[in-house]
């Protein structure tokens, strides 16, 4: 299995695309990305051809019954020495639409992807990746329903570390207890909202307008995770801005001065840097801004930008993120939200170490901030609001080509 499964499509890298295509013929990058030696017109096709050559062949094995999953990912906290573990059910998920109130986004999609997953499921009219969907049940439940005990069938550990584990059960019984628990739940999309709506997409346009309830294109693969579980871990995403004309640095201080108040770190070493930044956080919106070799701490004064984000509820200007796109982005860097949303001047990088190193050499700013909280993932989705892009890195990833689901 270690040579078949991927990370998610929209996280694999050259690097790893090239490992994967070494690793295995039957690496399920040949379907999620495409082969690099085939014409880029004719990748979804190609996908789709791979994907019944190995059905016919009997590389992938259809379920003998219907089944739910039980997935399990061991891993180390990065940056700490924890090692925890998190543990949800895979399933398949019914598609709401998101005006009825049952299933929920927390950030806005951007029509490339989702042209490009739309393509790969008209061609395979299957689903080779799972959706990372969270949900409320602070008594645990549900889990207390998921069988654990035997040997899993899937024991796998990926190129990060992370232990994936998949257990299978098929008693009508367990199911309907573990379906029936969920039945009322609102349901939380963490990662995947471009596949998501990809797959309303998709259901609209084989629908073509004659509803049929019980069709396979009604339901997506999603594993459901309880948002009060421990191992739900969000990291933090750290932006680089670069390419502006004319940047100067005792400008941009100046200019965000009346909004935060300004002071320079001793170092800028990344571990120090994010220690001074989560104690900082403790007491309000705080960043870190790496201009060149010098750091500076910026911790926003109370009710200084409150007509800059008059337009927001309060849900959304208790997030650091709002502050930073709106107040230090948009107002004083004069970037717009067009810019922003199309990444014409942002990178978005996990690592600080990453981002600092940008600053360093010829980037003109790299904005080190603290993680969103699982509570403001919740409270923001729930009331039908949206999150700046890249608010959320849930860590770990859910790895793709554990199960796959095949409409036809």
């Amino acid at each position: 299995m270690a040579d078949v499964v991927t990370q998610p499509y929209d996280k694999i890298t050259p690097e790893l695309q090239a490992l994967y295509y070494r690793a295995s013929p039957y690496n399920l990058v040949r379907m999620v990305l495409g082969d690099p030696k085939v014409e880029e017109a004719d990748v979804y096709q190609a996908a789709a051809t791979h994907f019944q050559q190995w059905r016919d062949q009997g590389v992938l094995r259809r379920d003998a019954e219907p089944s739910l999953y039980v997935y399990s990912q061991r891993f180390t906290v990065p940056g700490s020495t924890q090692e925890v573990e998190r543990r949800g059910v895979m399933a398949l998920g019914r598609l709401y639409d998101y005006s009825e109130a049952v299933v929920f986004r927390h950030e806005r999609t951007l029509a490339k992807p989702k042209q490009d997953r739309l393509n790969l499921l008209r061609a395979t009219r299957a689903q080779f990746e799972q959706l990372f969907m969270v949900y409320s049940d602070p008594k645990g439940e549900v889990e207390a329903l998921l069988p654990t005990s035997s040997a899993p069938e899937v024991d796998v550990r990926d190129e990060f570390g992370v232990q994936h584990r998949l257990w299978r059960f098929s008693s009508r019984d367990a199911i309907a207890r573990v379906a029936g628990v969920m039945a009322d739940k609102k349901i939380i999309i963490a990662d995947g909202h471009h596949r998501y709506e990809t797959a309303m997409d998709y259901r609209d346009e084989r629908a073509a307008g004659r509803a049929d309830p019980s069709a396979p294109y009604n339901y997506v693969v999603m594993t459901f995770v309880s948002m009060d579980a421990p191992g739900l871990v969000i990291l933090p995403t750290h932006r680089v801005v670069s390419g502006l004309p004319g940047f100067d640095k005792d400008l941009f201080l100046r200019s965000a001065f009346p909004y935060f108040a300004v002071e320079q770190a001793a170092t800028t070493d990344p571990t120090r840097l994010l220690a001074l930044l989560h104690h900082a956080g403790r007491q309000g919106t705080a960043f870190v801004a790496v201009i060149g070799h010098e750091a500076f701490l910026l911790r926003a004064r109370p009710g200084a930008a409150d007509s800059l984000l008059a337009s927001f509820s309060r849900r959304q200007r208790e997030l650091d993120l709002v502050h930073l796109h709106k107040i230090l982005l948009e107002h004083v860097m004069e970037i717009s939200e067009e810019a922003i949303r199309q990444q014409r001047n942002i990178k978005y990088l996990r690592e600080a170490d990453q981002a600092i190193r940008l600053a360093q050499s010829g980037a003109d700013v790299a904005f080190l901030g603290n993680a969103v909280r699982i509570e403001q993932v919740r409270d923001i989705a729930l009331a039908g609001e949206v999150m700046p892009q890249k608010s959320t890195d849930f860590y770990p990833k859910l790895i793709s080509g554990l199960t796959i689901y095949a409409m036809e």
